[in-house]
């Protein structure tokens, strides 16, 4: 009884839709992170220093203000729709 339920959710056509819209969804963004990656960095200079001063060396700010810039513009447009379902409620 157990397996017959088992198997009708497994074998419904909307869970093997779904199903597939995930499997697609997780291969486009492997996909997407594999073509967006950098070339590997340089090898170190072969005197054993640090390739830069000082030794972090790591961007701050790459891409990070993009991020901060749409979640400001997204905050702001629900606030807007917010106070335009109040006004119209009223």
């Amino acid at each position: 009884m157990l397996f017959h339920k088992f198997l009708l959710i497994f074998t419904d056509a909307n869970f093997l839709l779904m199903k597939t819209k995930y499997i697609l969804f997780i291969i486009s963004f492997i996909a997407a992170t594999i073509s967006f990656a950098g070339p590997p960095p340089p090898p170190k200079p072969p005197t054993g220093g640090p390739g830069c001063w000082p030794p972090p060396c790591v961007p701050i700010d790459g891409g990070i203000s993009l991020l901060i810039a749409a979640g400001a513009l997204y905050g702001g447009k629900k606030l807007y729709n917010k106070q335009k379902d109040k006004k119209s409620s009223l």
